[in-house]
């Protein structure tokens, strides 16, 4: 159950917030071992041809980016349920009709693809063309949104529940 929104902070499940400090704490943890694994990959040689070495400090560069991404998650967190809400909100599961076609339905998370990996749902981000266009409303009310294509689409929102994943 997760915003990703820090100004209100981080909603997340304690379950979430534990799985992700468990990451953090390991990935803090092997960072003498990435260091030592650039030094021996640095003495193999000429730097500008030395595929071992670059490689191992692409990997550093993204597990660092990986420890600053999690901290600043934790950080801002907020471990609870999301409160209650009658409205939209991120970290509820909503599903809405397409206006040009009223059968075909879709349901989805709203939230983060990081606090959602416990479920098959597909996740959008409240920052998304849909999310931004759903946020705040209420079921029955009917949206547009302009798609990634161009396209401009219309939805109704059908109904919306609590993440409990």
């Amino acid at each position: 159950m997760s915003t990703t929104d820090h100004r209100s902070g981080t909603w997340l499940s304690q379950e979430a917030h534990d799985r992700l400090k468990a990451e953090l704490d390991q990935l803090v943890g092997g960072r003498a071992a990435m260091a030592a694994e650039i030094n021996e990959r640095r003495e193999e040689g000429d730097l500008r041809e030395n595929g071992g070495y670059h490689a191992a400090k692409e990997e550093q560069g993204k597990m660092e980016a990986r420890i600053r991404y999690l901290t600043d998650l934790l950080r801002h967190a907020r471990v609870g349920d999301v409160p209650k809400s009658d409205v939209v909100a991120p970290g509820m599961v909503v599903t809405i009709s397409f206006d040009d076609d009223p059968g075909d339905t879709e349901q989805f998370l709203l939230g983060s693809r990081e606090i959602a990996s416990t479920t098959d749902l597909t996740v959008y981000s409240p920052e998304s063309a849909l999310g931004s266009a759903i946020l705040g409303r209420k079921p029955g009310e009917t949206v547009s949104y302009t798609a990634p294509s161009g396209a401009d689409i219309q939805v109704t929102i059908v109904s919306m529940e609590h993440f409990s994943g």
